[in-house]
């Protein structure tokens, strides 16, 4: 078995018995005061993730410099295509 198999196996292993153990937890009546935490647990790290996933994007958006206006890069093509057509007839 190579070690993707292998891997992939481990997560499925583990996503199988957390998942079992979940059921568990929260329908088992002696298992009460854990019940709590089966269930805020995911959620919490659900919301976390979610919201790191919006600072990320927020991060992004701030950092990232804006785009060059239309306008501006209509001119710069132009002259590259001048520039271009010059060099092409001093060539000649």
């Amino acid at each position: 078995m190579n070690k993707d198999k292998a891997l992939g196996f481990l997560i499925f292993l583990a996503c199988t018995v957390i998942a079992i153990l979940y059921a568990v937890g929260l329908f088992l009546p002696y298992f009460e005061g854990f019940r709590f935490w089966v269930i805020a647990t995911p959620v919490l790290v659900g919301f976390v993730a979610i919201l790191g996933i919006g600072a990320w994007i927020g991060w992004t958006m701030a950092t990232t410099p804006p785009p060059k206006p239309i306008e501006e890069m209509t001119s710069e093509e132009e002259g590259k295509e001048k520039a271009s057509d010059k060099k092409e007839k001093s060539e000649d």
